[in-house]
């Protein structure tokens, strides 16, 4: 810039000394400077700042030209009054230059000025709605108002676009909303899988659901709809199960096989079922054979009837009403020709008993009343003890006492029926422990009788006794449910049950020999059964042999005798034990399933090919066990 063309812009004359007025440029500078900074809009801050850089281009201009001044030789000074009276109208005219540039940077400014007063209290009160806005928005989403608190973050955006507060809010919204949700389904989905647990599968259900209407994809929620769904099919199918086996005890067989066929229908792999109906099935072709021998023996007996006592019919009649109880036409029969020999009844003709057993002879019938009478008895005689059933007709006596009941060595051909012998109470002190019922030397038959809580053996045969036990239950026992102790001395079991006994469920040892047809023996302390006969015989078939705590049977030794069509399921230890001193039995066509040990164990000595026509599946370990050391064991 040209020093005229400042001194234009300043306000000076061509000859005028800026020197005087350096400290009025700097002030009139200054207003330039603060209008720029406080422009109400940017056009005018604009123009504001252009004029300021022409008026900082005037400055610079003079003070070059005041500095080359300054480096030249002084002139003569001029008589003061004459340069106050030259400098007196450039004075004046640089001021009212000055004056002029104000009013019309003012002017240029006036409706700038009242633009930007309104400018600036549309803005004030627009900051004061976002901060409202921030904090009501704040507090919605604390109190998880969600849509109240979106509408106030979108407002702040339509005022202050990209507004860093209304991004904020919305983050903080989706955190609190997805937070929401979590805990929603983590409260929900935890109730539902401890009332689950709890099997209360309709509010387990209830609390799935309520999860699912807010949030159907929540996998959780499916999973546990699918877990009370298969738990109540469980339990239904539990029901069913155990409807089934009441069934079945209840002997209701062709009820019990179509409960079972309908379990298997929805599920043909239910090996519970499948045994119910193979029970049920056996027992009923059972059954129908019985009736038909029933009915057999009582053509036999009938057409044997003369009118007097006769034994042989007495007895195929007394087989024949256990083969088929309630057949009246048995039943009328039987009492006919038992009428043919002497009949004690007690109460009636004896007070108990004992009396009416001091008074019978061979081939009487005593009577015994629906009562339980107290033991001990003994019988010496080939007599009859009849009693109403083994849940009416009850012998019991102390434990310390002796046995409920005792056959003597002159009893050979006694018969007792109906009838359940007990202790009174289980001791179990060290001193000899009596059994309920005991065949001493004697012979006896005891059918549909039941021998339980006694302190020692159900029923045990000595001293070369003999007893037969048909349809008999030997259960919860001290010691074995039937025991066969001593040289010739020999116990048959037919079609009975030994159940929950503190030992075997059946045992033999020390040349006893035994003969045990179509029992069950279930839930024991050891064995199912037991035999260590020495050279006695051992025969053992169609029996059923479960979930005893040690194995389904264990042959000791035996000299003779055959072991066939067993079935052993779910023992603790195993299916069959073979020891070598029974090598020369015939065990063929036995069955191990499900025991929790070996299917089969053989002792050192026996091959594994002489017992292939046994079978084995679903055992524990390996099927069959050979050259198992059993020297320290049963």
């Amino acid at each position: 810039m040209t020093l005229p063309e400042a001194r234009n812009i300043l306000g000076l004359g061509p000859d005028e000394d800026p020197r005087p007025h350096l400290s009025e440029f700097q002030a009139a500078r200054e207003r330039i400077a603060e209008m720029v900074r406080s422009a109400p809009n940017e056009q005018l801050a604009i123009r504001y700042q252009n004029g300021l850089v022409e008026f900082d281009q005037a400055l610079a201009a003079v003070r070059e030209y005041l500095e080359t001044l300054a480096a030249q030789p002084a002139r003569p000074e001029e008589p003061e009054e004459v340069l106050a009276e030259e400098e007196m109208p450039r004075r004046r005219k640089s001021l009212a230059w000055l004056a002029w540039l104000m009013v019309f940077l003012t002017g240029a400014a006036g409706g700038g000025v009242l633009y930007f007063m309104n400018e600036k209290e549309k803005q004030r009160q627009i900051e004061a709605r976002i901060d409202f806005l921030a904090r009501s928005g704040t507090i919605y989403v604390e109190n998880r108002r969600w849509q109240e608190a979106g509408r106030s973050f979108a407002e702040i955006e339509e005022l202050d676009p990209g507004s860093e507060i209304a991004m904020r809010g919305r983050r903080g919204i989706e955190a609190g909303m997805d937070e929401e949700q979590k805990q929603f389904i983590g409260y929900w989905t935890s109730q539902a899988i401890a009332e689950l647990d709890a099997g209360r599968f309709d509010e387990a259900e209830a609390a799935a659901r309520r999860v699912l209407e807010n949030f159907p994809d929540e996998t959780e929620a499916v999973t546990i709809l699918e877990r009370v769904a298969k738990a109540r099919e469980g339990i239904s199918r539990d029901r069913a199960i155990a409807a089934a086996r009441r069934l079945l005890d209840e002997k209701q067989w062709e009820t019990a096989i179509k409960a079972a066929r309908r379990i298997l229908d929805a599920d043909p792999a239910d090996s519970d079922a499948a045994t119910i109906l193979a029970d049920a099935t056996a027992a009923l072709e059972k059954q129908r054979a019985e009736q038909a021998r029933a009915a057999e023996l009582f053509r036999m007996a009938a057409e044997r009837d003369q009118g007097e006592f006769d034994q042989q019919a007495l007895d195929w009649l007394r087989e024949a009403a256990t083969l088929a109880p309630g057949n009246p036409e048995i039943t009328a029969l039987f009492e006919k020709m038992a009428s043919y020999t002497r009949t004690l009844r007690v109460p009636g003709d004896f007070a108990t008993p004992a009396e009416a057993l001091e008074a019978a002879r061979d081939r009487d019938r005593i009577v015994l009343g629906e009562q339980t009478w107290k033991g001990p008895l003994v019988i010496n005689t080939a007599i009859e003890l009849q009693g109403a059933g083994p849940a009416a007709t009850i012998i019991e006596c102390p434990p310390a006492q002796g046995c409920p009941i005792t056959i003597g060595p002159d009893a050979r051909g006694a018969r007792i029926t109906g009838i359940g012998f007990r202790h009174e109470s289980f001791l179990a002190d060290g001193r000899e422990r009596f059994a309920a019922a005991l065949v001493r030397g004697g012979g006896a038959t005891f059918v549909d009788c039941r021998f339980s809580d006694a302190s020692g053996h159900g029923l045990a045969v000595i001293e070369g006794g003999e007893a037969v036990a048909n349809r008999c239950r030997f259960v919860d026992n001290g010691w074995n449910g039937a025991a066969a102790i001593g040289a010739a001395s020999r116990l048959e079991v037919r079609d009975s049950e030994s159940l929950n006994n503190f030992e075997h469920g059946i045992e033999s040892w020390d040349g006893a020999a035994v003969m045990l047809v179509r029992n069950r023996c279930e839930g024991n302390s050891r064995n199912g059964i037991h035999t260590d006969n020495g050279a006695a015989a051992a025969v053992i078939e169609g029996n059923q042999l479960i979930a005893n705590r040690e194995f389904g049977l264990v042959l000791g030794s035996a000299g003779s005798g055959k072991i066939s069509g067993n079935t052993a399921r779910e023992n603790l230890l195993g299916g069959y034990v073979i020891r070598h001193a029974a090598r020369s039995l015939a065990v063929t066509g036995n069955q191990a399933t499900l025991n929790r040990g070996p299917g089969l164990v053989l002792e050192k000595g026996l091959s594994a090919e002489a017992y292939s026509g046994n079978t084995g599946s679903q055992n524990t370990g390996t099927e069959i066990l050979t050259e198992a050391d059993l020297s320290d064991g049963d």
